[in-house]
């Protein structure tokens, strides 16, 4: 009996394996295919089941088991297993991981595996599933031995049985599904994997099972066909010169605004047309890189269409970056001229103190010098440099990822077509500079004769003011990481009013939930909300799922392909998988980029030649996705350690490096916990005492703030695995103990009571944690959930007082010296909700 319950109890522990499902049919009966097993394929399992004393049946579980691991994406499968009629009246799990080896191999240790399950009391099973309250199904599939698979094999919480039928000699292979999950033509495709599994495993034996994939050329040509974003001929323009186009024709309309000031076309043109004559004057040459070290202004618009009119490479650096990322960025990009505002970054300051090489040029300055204004008309190829962008790398380092302006005209005009972005439109500019997303708001525009409005940062950072912004500018286009959405939506449902005007609104950054997406509508039912995907090295986004009602799956795909963008979802070796699989998501075409600037090692290990369409680029993305059957792509997460957190990419490798060089501290590891807008990092490291200031310090010297972990815990050793590595799982549970852990100061006010119960359900995390001591940010606050709580306190106080007040003991503090002052004091002064 002990040694059944070790041989369930390592069945249970492989887990439960779902097939990938792919219909179209909401709902129909069981049904049945067949599929006739050719004469040749049919004569050489017999022969090879006669040679090793084995039954087809052996054979067709063994391609079973490889067929599934491969359509699911997972080495070690679980299958329901019926042997022969007679033996038991229901499936048996069976669990198989596959290891590398010959088919051969495979049958025998498949064969070894339906043995022991045959052998194995079922009595121990079912105390298990008992004793562990496992009473949902433990598998989705089932081979059936024997006999051919009817509808009735289909019990409860499984959706595909398969086994053969046998005339004399012939096999059929009959395969039984329930057309909700597998449509017929999935079902077909199944049969044809399964085919191609026994046809390589009958016919060659000795041959590496891995090698195999089961998608054929035919489904091959479809996937390249059928999966790919429309092809589009590109106008042999730039995006400077579409501007340059409108300027001609429409000189005198607005072009930007951004607070009380507003410049047309031709006062925009002209200004940066003086900029990049002075470039060119300077000595810039074709393809050199120019820095941009500006708030979001309109001088940071002129900036950046100079520096394309001129020929050089944008290369966006956020103001208030700490020196040595300042510094880093560039070095590695080979940076030599900056184009800045007077005392905008005293972290450029300080970097330019140590890079002689570097020279800064004002732009007022650049503005007040005699040069043309007329359009410089410099050749601009397609090929070209266009932007660098760096993004968060794993080695400590950033890594600049260089696109072309083939690809950022590109997805420019997706951008165009998709949010119907034409002329007199109104597109609201709200990203930072340092996130790609922040240039198509600036200039998609310009290029179709809209108008662009930066909406500066206090703004954004008051919700009220931002609705109001939104309104009295008159915004058509807009687009915002979810969880802000969210926030506005709070505001909105607090205090409604109509944005008459707002037409298309683009969530990207971050997941879009189906509740967030329910909750739009319900608000703006007029208004089309489009889902975004793509990455900074794919030129910005590649999908657009637009939405004018909710989707009727359980997830909001990311959407299909945009024009000339074609994607690939592959295995561990770079094949494409079968429909509807998981796998890497890889992009091709003029969407990637040329690499990573000046980084051959990491440019070689994500950017190659597409062994599918020769000629094209290949971009490997490390996210994780697959094909619906509409054509749509769905993500499924990440294969690395890279987290996006607010918008914003994280290389968890980066901040673990950066710690690493903090001196006294000997090994670093950083974990993420919370969920959505309350992701946080907490980072555990050993070696000496260190306060949470000086790390602090440390970090902040050379990481953006974004990059910062909340939290920091000091560890005498870090645990580790059995293969002795740092052991994450066991360190993210820590992290989760002490995010339940209060902060040991029991709260004194009713007010910090109650102020304490808004926190929780702004920040998700436990009540009991916060206590009067308790720091907001360090709890794991945000802009975005100060911006939630100031409305669920009814704005009493603002979000500038809240950053100000951050520790809930002054907080409360400020709520009761408002309330006394109100003019009806015995308002208590939090009772909101969240």
């Amino acid at each position: 009996m002990a040694a059944d319950r070790v041989f369930w109890q390592r069945v249970l522990g492989g887990g439960y394996t779902p097939l990938p499902r792919w219909s179209r049919i909401p709902a129909a009966p069981s049904a049945v295919r067949r599929t006739a097993i050719p004469a040749g394929t049919a004569d050489a399992l017999h022969l090879l089941a006669e040679r090793q004393g084995l039954s087809p049946d052996t054979l067709l579980l063994t391609a079973y088991v490889r067929v599934l691991a491969a359509v699911t994406g997972d080495s070690s499968v679980v299958t329901g297993y019926l042997p022969e009629e007679g033996q038991e009246k229901s499936p048996l799990p069976l669990w198989a991981a596959l290891s590398e080896g010959s088919w051969a191999e495979l049958v025998t240790a498949v064969a070894e595996l339906a043995a022991g399950t045959r052998r194995h009391s079922l009595r121990a099973l079912d105390e298990l599933r008992a004793e562990t309250g496992r009473t949902e199904p433990l598998f989705d599939t089932v081979l059936v031995a024997g006999r051919a698979a009817v509808t009735e094999d289909l019990t409860a919480g499984t959706v595909l049985a398969a086994g053969l039928a046998r005339t004399g000699d012939r096999l059929e292979l009959v395969l039984s599904h329930r057309p909700d999950a597998l449509d017929g033509e999935q079902a077909d495709r199944f049969a044809g994997y399964l085919l191609a599994a026994l046809s390589e495993l009958a016919e060659r034996p000795e041959a590496h099972h891995q090698e195999w994939s089961p998608v054929s050329p035919r489904e091959a040509a479809q996937q390249l066909a059928e999966f790919a974003g429309p092809h589009r001929e590109l106008p042999d323009r730039r995006v400077h010169e579409l501007f340059e186009d409108q300027v001609r024709w429409r000189p005198d309309d607005i072009a930007a605004v951004h607070g009380t000031e507003s410049w047309s076309y031709r006062e925009l043109n002209e200004r940066a047309n003086r900029v990049a004559h002075a470039l060119r004057r300077g000595g810039l040459h074709d393809e050199d890189v120019i820095a941009v070290v500006t708030e979001r202004t309109l001088q940071w618009l002129v900036a950046v269409l100079a520096v394309f009119k001129a020929g050089g490479v944008y290369l966006p650096v956020e103001p208030h970056f700490p020196a040595d990322r300042i510094s880093g960025m560039l070095v590695r990009a080979d940076c030599r001229q900056v184009l800045t505002e007077r005392d905008a970054s005293p972290g450029l300051t300080e970097a330019l103190a140590g890079l002689p090489g570097v020279r800064a040029d004002h732009l007022d300055t650049l503005l007040a010098e005699d040069h043309p204004v007329t359009d410089p008309g410099i050749p601009v190829a397609a090929g070209q440099s266009a932007y660098i962008y760096f993004t968060s790398g794993s080695t400590g380092a950033p890594k600049g990822a260089v696109c072309e302006h083939a690809g950022f005209l590109n997805h420019l005009l997706a951008k165009i077509d998709d949010l119907e972005i034409t002329e007199g439109r109104v597109v609201a500019q709200t990203a930072p500079q340092c996130f790609d997303i922040s240039l198509w708001q600036l200039v998609a525009a310009l290029a179709v004769g809209g108008r662009t409005l930066i909406i500066g940062q206090p703004d954004i950072l008051d919700t009220a003011r931002f609705i109001e912004t939104l309104a009295t500018g008159g915004v058509e286009v807009l687009q915002a990481v979810p969880s802000y959405l969210e926030v506005v939506l709070t505001e909105l449902e607090r205090s409604p009013r109509t944005l008459p005007r707002l037409r298309h609104v683009s969530a990207t950054g971050e997941a879009l939930k189906k509740e967030l997406v329910e909750r739009w509508f319900a608000t703006f039912p007029g208004v089309a909300l489009v889902n975004a995907y793509g990455l900074t090295e794919t030129s910005d986004d590649t999908n657009h799922e637009v939405m004018r009602r909710v989707p009727e799956q359980a997830s909001v795909p990311l959407g299909k392909p945009v024009a000339n963008v074609r994607i690939h979802v592959v295995d561990e070796q770079l094949r494409l998988v079968p429909l509807g699989s998981p796998g890497e998501i890889l992009f091709s075409g003029v969407c990637v980029g040329r690499g990573y600037v000046n980084d051959e090692e990491r440019t070689r290990a994500a950017f190659m030649p597409d062994p599918l369409l020769p000629g094209e680029r290949m971009y490997r993305s490390g996210d994780f996705g697959r094909w619906l059957p509409d054509g749509r792509l769905e993500f499924l997460g990440r294969r690395d350690a890279q987290v996006k957190i607010r918008g914003f990419r994280i290389e968890i490798g980066e901040v673990e490096n950066q710690l690493l060089r903090v001196d006294g501290v000997r090994d670093s590891a950083v974990v993420v916990t919370g969920e959505g807008e309350s992701r946080q990092l907490v980072a555990f490291h050993s070696g000496e005492e260190l306060s949470d200031d000086a790390l602090l310090t440390s970090l902040g010297a050379a990481l953006p703030g974004y990059m910062i972990p909340s939290r920091f815990r000091r560890l005498d050793v870090l645990p580790l695995t059995a293969n002795g590595k740092i052991d994450r799982k066991a360190l993210t549970r820590l992290a989760g103990q002490e995010e339940s852990a209060g902060d040991g100061v029991e709260l004194r006010t009713d007010t910090e009571r109650r102020l304490a119960q808004l926190w929780s359900q702004v920040l998700k995390v436990p009540a009991g944690r916060i206590g009067r001591a308790a720091h907001f940010f360090d709890s794991g606050g945000t802009s975005l959930s100060m911006l939630r709580l100031a409305i669920a306190l009814d704005r009493v106080v603002t979000p500038v007082e809240l950053q100000q007040h951050p520790v809930l003991a002054e907080c409360a503090a400020l709520l009761d010296r408002r309330a006394a002052e109100a003019p009806n004091p015995g308002r208590q002064p939090v009772d909101s909700h969240v």
